[in-house]
């Protein structure tokens, strides 16, 4: 199934995409979160409501938002694709190295995102998203398939030059608007295997980073078995996976983004998110 969080006839509600169109099921949740939380009671109501096709609009004329527009947490995992790390010059982490993007940085699939007025060094990076869809603690790496509601394409945006201001990345990487994700979630039991996924970036029609998710590293189970260890993941949770090589700054000379540049992010049987790179306001 594949969910989304939308914006019509001026209300914030959740729907199903189903080809063109969206059938809107904030009827059986009032937002993508409480949706999540109360999945195994509620996805046979909402798959109910989707094969009857009404209320619906046309996705073209919808504004989609972040799948989670509020998520509590969002993590995401740097060095994290071999050909990403060669490129970086850094050696292959024995360790995950973690940081956050704060909330304020999400942002909708197709909204602009600003280039700002502190920086002009703006790069790009292709991830694959997972939504944590359980409470959970201490979960095996056999079990973290379980606790995954879904999928969705990401570009982890970061401001280069405040990224490496020190040594602890949060900040260079929650510039407002710089989480962007979606288009939609796809549910885990569609997906099937996540470690099998085409990813893609391209800028102004350009392809920069073409690789699979079979490279990664540390891969999503890895990553919820580690992670869960430290902190109780809630559901709506949001994990960025990590980006494979191609990013701006490490090519000869660096092509990091400017005002303008349309940067498109492709995930095998999830979809795209595009968006415009814009001054701050």
């Amino acid at each position: 199934m594949k969910l989304a969080t939308f914006v019509a006839d001026g209300r914030e509600r959740v729907g199903v995409v189903n080809g063109s169109e969206i059938v809107d099921v904030s009827s059986i949740a009032p937002n993508m979160n409480s949706l999540i939380a109360d999945w195994s009671n509620l996805k046979d109501k909402v798959a109910r409501l989707a094969a009857d096709g009404k209320p619906s609009y046309q996705l073209g004329a919808v504004r989609l938002l972040a799948p989670v527009p509020r998520p509590q947490k969002v993590m995401a995992i740097g060095l994290n694709y071999a050909d990403h790390i060669a490129e970086s010059g850094a050696a292959t982490p024995e360790k995950q190295i973690w940081f956050s993007k704060l909330p304020n940085a999400v942002n909708g699939p197709n909204d602009p995102i600003e280039m700002p007025k502190a920086s002009s060094a703006i790069d790009y990076e292709a991830e694959l998203v997972f939504v944590i869809g359980k409470r959970c603690r201490h979960v095996t790496k056999e079990k973290a398939p379980d606790v995954i509601f879904g999928y969705a394409a990401g570009n982890d945006i970061s401001v280069r030059d405040w990224q490496f201001h020190t040594t602890q990345w949060l900040v260079g990487k929650s510039f407002d608007t710089h989480a962007p994700f979606g288009p939609v979630i796809v549910t885990a039991d569609e997906i099937g295997d996540p470690h099998a996924l085409g990813i893609r970036c391209l800028v102004n029609g350009e392809l920069r980073q073409n690789s699979n998710t079979k490279n990664l590293v540390f891969n999503c189970f890895d990553q919820i078995a580690y992670l869960s260890q430290a902190m109780t993941l809630e559901p709506g949770d949001i994990v960025f996976t990590g980006t494979p090589g191609g990013v701006g700054q490490s090519m000869k000379p660096p092509r990091l983004l400017r005002a303008g540049d349309t940067v498109r992010v492709e995930i095998d049987k999830i979809g795209a998110i595009e968006a415009r790179m814009v001054p701050e306001a």
